[in-house]
């Protein structure tokens, strides 16, 4: 990136509108109706925080909620009152809309990861600097004393003394602020940051709406291929859209009919499905091998302890995963691989191992173990 370049948003996935430019959201009725009745009946929280699956739309649901807040009159309570509303939905074309859009809303504050001390890069944490600003911001006055808003993007990625900073904020809350903090790990926040917030979770998107949530990104997804990219992705629109852009559901299938082969690994397959990671530039397709191998492993697991076979994802895995994992010790011994397999491959990138040879590794180990079992 050239000196002159701007920052990329860090709260943007590449290729992909913001959240702040999707149009509609997707499934979540449960939590767009949870907090309409909270804001209705007059007991609208301070803190919202909105968990679930990285990519299932937590940002963009913060988004809509704020352009709710902020565009939504306040009730007087005199006779002309306005009714209550009974969505959360406000037109693009309203001014409030469209100052969001353009990130010129003065009562609205967005807090995500600013640039490096030299200004070159992003920095890899939220730190309290940033935190400060908004503090900052509402220590000034509502240009006209109505309600107030901010996003934070991702709550995860602050560091300790960033952490602390906003819980001081959550412990004195400013008047008619409200924040909404998106958290894809909120197990490992603070608790008394959790404590004062109330949860949204979120849920994995089904087939169809992780389909009309792509398409509405700039997905292109062909019909037949719903079921499976719902299952390769965890029902997140942000992994559906990696999976789409990188040809995911073609290099599992790939997978697939590799493994089809244990526990007698073809090894020119192996070595040509390998040699995809090691071409110059294809960073991203070794995380995402590294990623369905963890996935099938998992299904695996799954198979072997339930009896029953998640839906396909590729043509003929069904009868794969029941031939490699057929009883409860099949399912453990391919969950113990799994703890290990992908952080071992990840590491060993880390430290600039060739991606090759760090995934030549991983299938060999798959075929050390679908040989063990066979020979039970």
């Amino acid at each position: 990136m050239a000196a002159t370049d701007p920052l990329p948003e860090p709260d943007r996935l590449e290729g992909a509108p913001h959240p702040r430019e999707t149009g509609a959201i997707f499934g979540h009725v449960e939590a767009q109706a949870a907090f309409l009745q909270a804001f209705t009946s007059g007991r609208l929280h301070h803190a919202w925080m909105l968990t679930g699956p990285k990519g299932v739309g937590k940002a963009t649901l913060a988004w809509r909620l704020s352009r709710f807040l902020l565009a939504t009159p306040d009730d007087d309570g005199g006779m002309f009152a306005a009714p209550l509303p009974e969505t959360i939905d406000i037109p693009a074309e309203n001014p409030i809309s469209r100052r969001l859009l353009q990130l010129a809303e003065p009562r609205h504050f967005l807090l995500r990861r600013g640039p490096n001390d030299k200004e070159t890069a992003l920095s890899q944490v939220i730190t309290v600097d940033e935190v400060r600003k908004m503090k900052s911001f509402f220590a000034l006055s509502a240009a006209d004393g109505g309600r107030r808003t901010a996003i934070i993007d991702a709550v995860d990625e602050m560091n300790p003394n960033a952490a602390n900073a906003l819980l001081k904020l959550l412990e004195e809350p400013p008047e008619n602020v409200t924040l909404f903090l998106i958290s894809h790990q909120p197990a490992r926040l603070l608790p008394t940051i959790r404590s004062r917030c109330r949860e949204l979770r979120l849920t994995p998107l089904g087939p169809q709406d992780l389909a009309d949530a792509l398409t509405q990104a700039g997905g292109d997804i062909d019909p037949k291929d719903r079921t499976a990219l719902a299952e390769l992705s965890g029902g997140s629109v942000g992994e559906a859209f990696r999976l789409t852009n990188l040809d995911g559901l073609k290099l599992y299938t790939a997978l697939t009919r590799l493994f089809s082969t244990l526990p007698r690994l073809d090894r020119p397959q192996a070595l040509a499905l390998a040699d995809l990671a090691s071409a110059r530039g294809a960073t991203e397709i070794f995380d995402l091998l590294v990623t369905l191998i963890d996935l099938f492993l998992a299904r695996l697991a799954r198979t072997g302890a339930t009896g029953q076979t998640p839906p396909e994802a590729a043509p003929n895995e069904a009868p794969l995963l029941q031939r490699l994992s057929p009883d409860p010790h099949a399912a453990r011994r391919w969950a113990e691989l799994a703890q290990t397999l992908s952080a071992r491959a990840r590491r060993g990138k880390a430290v600039n191992l060739d991606p090759a040879a760090l995934l030549m590794d991983m299938l060999l180990k798959l075929d050390e173990t679908a040989g063990s079992l066979a020979h039970r």
